[in-house]
């Protein structure tokens, strides 16, 4: 990914794009700061070599260009309202605030762009993409007061997220559909509590960071690809499918710890219609995590004659079996850590 020195600059650039959204006192210096984090993203994504990825960065230019521009329109409409004492309806500001910023972040009912764009990355542009792409417009969605709007795309992203990732045989589309289920997740966390969204963001990027590592590693696509390759070892095909189940939120594994804060959250405050769509949804994805490792955990799975050799680099791999076991296995020690406290 850095190949180059303007890749360096370009990334330093939309970190700093984020930072400033995040800590603008103005409605003006966050749009200021969603703009330079967009312009310094739209060269890491080109690549001159890949078609897909020039028609991907266009795409997204054009979807955050209508927002940034209706982001605009709402915040000229909020200064209006405050220093002219033009009677607009604030709500209707907020609103329009709100649908410019779920379309930023690529949640339910405006995440057409999502998937489609996902299938024309790089591994690497698509973590950017699912994890620090997400910090700026959720940010800014925490300071907006719109719950009953923000139910209505809670409930579409996780549906959305677990129907559409049913059919999918791309695995960059399936972790985009697992993207917009877990966005959904995050917004349920974000209406109850300002720390409960974050920590669940964390635990999610933790979680799709391992296994975009391993998809990078093995430069694997699709499905097919995940049966023909790990003929050789048996314990690192189990591996990158627990990883799997951990993101999809089985429990015993380490990605239940978010969703388990989240479901506390939503009892303690009564929300139980909300609690029960967003764990339907949860069955549906694991249920197409589940049939992918229906494969990997079954003795007697059809193998090919042939093998792949792999070309492993060890240091990689030795940083990918320990944040595989953090991932596996830290719900257990979690409680232990607690009760040495």
């Amino acid at each position: 990914m850095f190949n180059n020195s303007s890749k360096i600059l370009f990334f330093t650039m939309m970190i700093i794009g984020t930072l400033i959204t995040v800590t603008a006192n103005s409605w003006l210096g966050a749009w200021m700061g969603l703009e330079i984090n967009l312009l310094s993203f739209i060269p890491l994504m080109s690549d001159s070599n890949n078609l897909k990825s020039t028609e991907a960065s266009l795409k997204y230019f054009l979807t955050q260009a209508l927002a940034s521009t209706v982001l605009l329109f709402s915040v000229i409409l909020l200064m209006l309202e405050n220093s002219m004492n033009y009677e607009i309806n604030s709500s209707f500001i907020s609103m329009i605030t709100l649908s410019t910023l779920l379309l930023k972040s690529g949640t339910a009912p405006f995440h057409f762009w999502f998937p489609n764009l996902m299938d024309g990355l790089t591994w690497m542009n698509a973590l950017l993409l699912m994890t620090w792409q997400k910090i700026a417009p959720l940010m800014l969605i925490s300071y907006l007061n719109m719950k009953d709007i923000l139910l209505i795309s809670v409930i579409l992203s996780v549906m959305i997220g677990a129907i559409g990732g049913l059919n999918q045989t791309s695995l960059r589309k399936l972790m985009a559909y697992s993207s917009i289920n877990h966005l959904g997740w995050m917004l349920s966390a974000l209406m109850l509590n300002e720390s409960a969204w974050f920590i669940y963001f964390l635990f999610y990027s933790f979680l799709s960071s391992i296994l975009i590592f391993m998809f990078n590693m093995f430069k694997l696509f699709h499905l097919n690809q995940l049966f023909v390759m790990f003929t050789q070892s048996k314990i690192l095909k189990f591996i990158l499918f627990m990883n799997f189940l951990s993101l999809g939120g089985l429990p015993p594994f380490l990605g239940f710890l978010p969703k388990w804060i989240v479901i506390q959250q939503l009892t303690f405050c009564s929300q139980y219609f909300q609690l029960l769509i967003l764990l339907l949804s949860t069955l549906i994805t694991l249920f197409f995590y589940l049939r992918m490792c229906y494969s990997a955990f079954m003795l007697n799975y059809y193998e090919n004659n042939w093998n792949m050799s792999l070309q492993i680099n060890n240091f990689l791999m030795n940083i990918y079996m320990i944040f595989s076991f953090i991932s596996i296995f830290g719900l257990m020690f979690i409680p232990m850590f607690f009760m040495m406290l």
